[in-house]
């Protein structure tokens, strides 16, 4: 989420847009399919790091929950609030790898939807570090697990950042993460959502 993540991002988002509807009804199968695992009607405040266009956001709305969206991409939220079933919804821009403006523990649960594979190591245990520091009862890492797909590879290759790490650390990499001399996690379960991705449970410090 480097200032030059945030233009291609800024880019790329009428895109993204395209395909909003369709991010809509995956967010709410998975949801719905780990929710005897983590149900997340349970909690009353959440926030969705690098939200996009917001389609998560208005999935978890929809079930309930008071949403704060944040991205460093400007025109991205732009296309989340204009979406009408997403007023309720507090979208902020900021980026996580910097310091979020909320106080400790402000939300009971936070979501990073495909972020992480595109970090670095070090900017990922920013990230880690951050989303502990707000949430109170989980951090939800949704991101790929090692059965990739030949297109996704070609893709990631092409985009060189570190997701061919990523995919074979992250649970391993979360558990032992440390940022400023202060443990990351607690816990970490791993529950595959589909056949390439999973939700990495974190219990916050």
């Amino acid at each position: 989420m480097s200032k030059n993540s945030s233009l291609l991002f800024n880019l790329i988002a009428p895109i993204y847009g395209l395909f909003y509807d369709m991010q809509k009804s995956r967010y709410g199968t998975v949801i719905d399919n780990v929710s005897d695992v983590l149900d997340l009607t349970l909690y009353d405040t959440v926030l969705d790091v690098g939200c996009g266009t917001g389609a998560l956001c208005s999935v978890l709305k929809e079930k309930g929950l008071a949403v704060t969206g944040i991205d460093p991409a400007d025109k991205m939220l732009r296309i989340a609030k204009r979406q009408p079933e997403n007023k309720a919804i507090t979208f902020i821009q900021a980026n996580v790898l910097e310091s979020l403006p909320f106080e400790n523990k402000t939300f009971d649960i936070s979501i990073a939807s495909y972020v992480a594979h595109g970090l670095q190591n070090n900017e990922r245990k920013k990230m880690y570090a951050e989303m502990s520091r707000v949430s109170k009862s989980k951090v939800i890492i949704y991101d790929y697990n090692q059965k990739r797909g030949l297109l996704t590879s070609i893709i990631e290759w092409l985009e060189r950042g570190d997701y061919f790490h990523f995919i074979k650390v992250a649970k391993e990499e979360m558990e032992q993460c440390v940022f400023e001399m202060n443990e990351c996690f607690s816990e970490v379960k791993v529950v595959d959502v589909d056949a390439k991705a999973a939700w990495y449970i974190c219990t916050p410090i």
